[in-house]
């Protein structure tokens, strides 16, 4: 798919109420987004999915949710106050800030595309020098790339230089927002273990949101400067570090096959090409986006990396005593972005389909289980009677599963809304409804319609639509 079909995703989920640019009215904020009516719907369910995988199909895991705001000794502890930095140029002429190494990667995209030698040469040289941290030959690549300044076409640039990606809240001293959401995990290490009598291995699951003071940030949803993270921190006897570690690498990449997403748009787990400070290991899931393969979630050995330096900065003991043993556990991590699977989702599910009648609808193809609407429930006309019948279907089905009532169109343009949204099913009353008690059930990906009786509807969202399916599934993997 290329960047035409990139800004109709956009389009699409603005006007079908997924994703809305945030304080849209006073001109917007790069790179922050509000979730609209069906966007909050989507994300609810991808959440609800993860977080029934992890808390409710394996028995140690348990969860937490942790402050945005915590000590200031936190972020020392955890390195990111000192370590968690990105190397910035700034143009003198357009004031804009680049990330240096994107600049450099995008011009060998553009300009090297039929010579690999070359890129492979110049993108080696790129990456030595961001292992060493090199500052002085990443500006002389640039100078003698010739690289230019995208607005202004000059090449007035400033010197490379650290720059600190935690949002600092003013006039408190040293308080930030959260750059990620594991540390709060880790303060409550022990508090866990005390009051849920947990035993080495467990883990503790988290979803909350983060922020961070990203350079460029772009690519609609794919990096953000607030985001959400669905993290699990799984802790583990040192000896044991391989044997989770791939473990987890396994059971994550199975979790993402269930999306239903073709599996060539995945990478398969590949190695992790610049860990962070805190890594000793570590793996992507990557997804095959219009710019390129791009990381979902990160699986990391965190060793004990984290509990040594807060048990070191706290004076608190943060060990565990078992089997006649007084150790710091390893900790395995997973670690997914929330916004960056349901941009994954929305891209891959978002369809243009001929019809045999000639006709394309858009069709957003979301499994089942995660769309935003589970049915819709519409009357064939506006009246005799019709209205009312489906009005009292609606009601009596909503308690147990998120439908939609709608009667302000024709039937056609109805089901066209409905596949634009990726409700799975729609349920028509007309005449035959009045003297049957049945209604047309159409499916959303086949079109096929078929009558069923009022009764069993509930039933039939239940077992199409409902997570029991997916989980009984995953369960056979854990």
């Amino acid at each position: 798919m290329n960047k035409c079909f990139f800004d109709f995703l956009i389009s699409h989920a603005k006007i079908y109420g997924f994703i809305f640019p945030s304080s849209e009215i006073y001109g917007g904020l790069n790179a922050i987004y509000d979730y609209g009516p069906h966007g909050v719907e989507l994300k609810n369910n991808i959440k609800d999915f993860w977080w029934k995988s992890m808390t409710q199909l394996y028995e140690n895991i348990v969860g937490v949710d942790s402050s945005i705001l915590m000590h200031s000794d936190v972020w020392h502890a955890s390195g990111h106050v000192d370590k968690f930095n990105e190397f910035l140029i700034d143009h003198k002429d357009s004031k804009k800030r680049y990330r240096p190494e994107i600049l450099i990667q995008e011009y060998v995209e553009k300009n090297y595309f039929n010579d690999p030698k070359k890129k492979e040469k110049t993108l080696s040289r790129l990456y030595r020098s961001l292992e060493k941290k090199d500052l002085t030959d990443i500006k002389i690549l640039i100078d003698e790339l010739c690289i230019s300044d995208p607005v202004f076409k000059t090449k007035n640039w400033t010197k490379i230089r650290h720059f600190n990606m935690m949002f600092k809240i003013e006039n408190e001293k040293n308080l930030y927002l959260r750059p990620e959401t594991a540390q709060g995990i880790f303060t409550n290490f022990h508090n866990i273990i005390k009051s849920n009598r947990m035993k080495i291995p467990f883990g503790i699951a988290q979803i909350g949101k983060s922020f961070r003071n990203e350079i460029i940030a772009r690519r609609f949803l794919f990096r953000m400067r607030e985001f959400e993270q669905m993290e699990m921190q799984f802790f583990i006897l040192p000896e044991e570090e391989i044997k989770w570690y791939e473990y987890w690498k396994k059971n994550r990449l199975k979790w993402h096959l269930e999306l239903n997403i073709e599996y060539k748009k995945y990478y398969k787990l590949c190695k992790h090409d610049h860990l962070a400070h805190y890594a000793n290991a570590g793996s992507d899931i990557k997804f095959n986006f219009p710019f390129g393969f791009q990381e979902i979630e990160g699986i990391h050995s965190r060793r004990d990396f984290d509990l040594k330096n807060h048990e070191f900065f706290s004076k608190k003991k943060l060990r565990v005593f078992e089997l006649k043993k007084n150790y710091i556990p390893y900790v395995i991590e997973t670690s997914l972005g929330l916004d960056r699977l349901f941009l994954v989702l929305f891209y891959s599910s978002l369809k243009k389909e001929k019809l045999k009648n000639g006709t394309i609808r858009i069709v957003l193809k979301l499994p089942y289980y995660l769309s935003p609407i589970k049915a819709a429930i519409f009357p064939l006309v506006k009246k005799d009677g019709l209205p009312e019948i489906a009005k009292k279907i609606f009601n009596d089905v909503k308690i147990h599963h998120k439908l939609v009532y709608d009667e302000k169109e024709s039937i056609g343009k109805l089901y066209r809304r409905q596949d634009a949204i990726g409700t799975p099913f729609c349920f028509t009353v007309d005449y035959d409804t009045i003297k049957t008690d049945t209604v047309t059930m159409r499916n959303r990906d086949s079109l096929d319609q078929k009558r069923i009786h009022i009764k069993e509807i509930s039933k039939i969202i239940e077992k199409e639509t409902g997570l029991k399916k997916v989980l009984k599934k995953l369960s056979y993997f854990i």
